[in-house]
């Protein structure tokens, strides 16, 4: 049996789950629920607070259909970060300009299951100024369009 962190292990599923952000829960569920999800969200804080699996529930529960629920497997993928629509990025790994490019070239396509393509970007403050530039380039574009 392989070692799992009780922290990955025992990992919220859903707002209701969550405990210690309670308010950040109920704030990010009221955004949806009333339709007013901005195009970008942050999460700081300490380590251990939550803050990869917040973003993972929020993905979760935007790509849900309305009045629906996720499939079971799709809801496994995006909570162990194998999902196709949901991207993580570990960016004191990945700080270079080639891997910004990659995350740029695939940002065009459109999401497979749900309405949002949802990008994590963990550990954001080890991002090189040439990489940041490089991935706000794309959004920027769009927005004036």
């Amino acid at each position: 049996m392989t070692y799992t962190a009780l922290a990955r292990r025992y990992r919220s599923q859903s707002f209701d789950e969550v405990v210690g952000q309670e308010p950040i829960a109920r704030t990010l569920k009221n955004a949806i629920e009333s339709g007013r999800v901005a195009h970008a969200y942050l999460f700081c804080g300490t380590r251990g607070v939550g803050k990869t699996s917040m973003a993972r529930i929020f993905a979760c529960a935007i790509n849900t259909p309305s009045g629906g629920t996720l499939p079971d497997e799709v809801a496994q993928a995006v909570m162990t970060g194998r999902d196709q629509d949901v991207i993580e990025i570990d960016a004191a790994s990945n700080r270079g300009v080639d891997e910004a490019r990659n995350l740029i070239a695939n940002s065009i396509y459109r999401p497979m299951r749900g309405p949002y393509k949802v990008y994590i970007i963990d550990e954001v403050h080890m991002l090189t100024r040439a990489r940041s530039t490089r991935c706000s380039r794309p959004w920027r574009s769009r927005r004036s369009t």
